[in-house]
């Protein structure tokens, strides 16, 4: 089935734990530490497939972790570190954060690795803070914990081509005469609930992708009929082709239907009124096409080539199909690519933040937390190097300013201490 939407929680691997160990070997006294570091973890990394057009995948599967990094071990052997999780994703696919909208990725090319959740580092055995005054340290980090959220994932089909119109205007009967795509087709209004894509080929050698976009209708982009769900994927093509019901046989004046659609289009959004152009007035074979098609080259033949055709005998759409290539030469394979520019801002944040809540002091902030999670709480030596890393951030002197007294409850991340001079 098709999906062009899908919510997904994506975690790298943690590190591995560093290692605490001593060398303990015959004629080697005093050995010394020996213990290794841990592994990285594993990222999480997306890569564009232009083999893939939907986003069914993540229906049915929508947690994803990646391998945690290897423990260190004694020795001096560090440990292996997690293996990358790479997971293929449409071409056209837009990351953003769930939580923040923060758009994280647009992945418009294939082969495309985009990392969306970042591994943690393995934490250092003790032959890491072994120095002058302390020969034999018993103490090693824990591995860092690795990045994880969740994701909103977007299609946006990228494609050459794409067919709009009414609905019933011959937009999927015209895809399958000039392409191998088989969309379903049928005498009734929206017959056609998902974007088909085929391949046209129009010279030896020479090929382009067109999209046939489910109907259009009036009010469209305020999502009416099936709006938004599908003018999204108008914004990848290079070029549109507005396929007019000539024949006007469900009853509607064939140019005031492209005058509605066309506004559409612009109401969604601005630059898809700039977006080159051609129509084709289909159902040329039936009684009235003639006289309104005569009336489109008087209201538009100065601004838009005008290609009579029918879908169903193939009459003139083989000349279409040539100058749609001939137009495709003209404009830039990745000219509506991107969705919008992706800017890294470098807003440095302060190191930590502390409130008082219910008589509890709160510390928050990545770096504390951080070196928080990557200490082992039951030793001693550990508990003493966290406690001189807080002082140098900082963090007695901000509490002390804030009026806390020996007693008081600290909270850090998930763990309460319990304040002493």
């Amino acid at each position: 089935m098709f999906y062009d939407k899908a919510k997904i929680y994506v975690k790298g691997g943690d590190g591995g734990n560093g290692c605490v160990a001593m060398r303990r070997e015959k004629y080697v006294p005093e050995g010394g530490p020996w213990g290794g570091d841990g592994g990285r973890g594993g990222n999480v990394i997306f890569v564009g497939d232009e083999g893939l057009n939907t986003l069914a995948d993540f229906k049915y599967k929508r947690h994803y972790k990646a391998e945690r990094g290897q423990h260190g071990m004694g020795k001096g052997m560090h440990g292996r570190s997690g293996e990358d999780l790479r997971i293929r994703v449409p071409v056209g696919t837009i990351v953003r954060d769930a939580e923040t909208g923060e758009l994280i990725a647009d992945i418009t090319r294939h082969g495309q690795e985009v990392v969306v959740a970042k591994g943690g580092r393995g934490g250092r055995g003790n032959m890491r803070f072994a120095t002058a005054r302390n020969k034999a340290p018993t103490i090693a980090e824990k591995g860092e914990p690795a990045e994880e959220r969740w994701l909103n994932l977007e299609l946006k089909l990228i494609a050459d081509v794409g067919l709009v119109g009414y609905p019933n205007a011959g937009k999927s009967t015209i895809i399958s005469r000039v392409s191998a795509a088989k969309p379903k087709i049928a005498d009734y209004p929206f017959t056609t609930l998902i974007p088909n894509l085929g391949v046209v080929r129009a010279a030896e050698g020479e090929s382009f992708v067109m999209a046939d976009i489910p109907g259009l209708i009036e009010g469209a982009h305020q999502g009416i009929g099936l709006g938004h769900e599908f003018l999204r994927h108008v914004e990848r093509t290079r070029l549109l082709v507005h396929v007019l019901d000539a024949a006007g046989t469900e009853g509607r004046d064939p140019l005031e239907d492209f005058y509605v659609i066309n506004r559409e289009l612009r109401e969604y959004n601005e630059q898809l009124a700039e977006r080159r152009m051609i129509i084709a007035a289909n159902k040329m074979d039936l009684p009235g096409a003639e006289e309104n098609f005569k009336r489109l080259q008087d209201q538009l033949g100065d601004q838009f080539e005008i290609f009579p055709v029918s879908a169903v005998t193939g009459e003139g759409l083989e000349k279409m199909v040539y100058r749609v290539a001939e137009l495709l030469h003209d404009i830039p394979k990745d000219a509506y690519a991107p969705v919008e520019d992706i800017k890294i801002k470098y807003e440095p944040e302060p190191r930590f933040t502390l409130k008082k809540e219910d008589g509890i002091f709160i510390i928050e902030g990545k770096e504390i937390e951080r070196h928080l999670a990557m200490t082992d709480l039951n030793n001693d030596q550990a508990v003493e190097r966290l406690s001189m890393i807080m002082k140098k951030m900082g963090i007695y002197d901000a509490l002390e300013e804030a009026g806390v007294k020996e007693g008081d409850t600290v909270r850090i991340g998930n763990f309460e201490f319990e304040y002493v001079y």
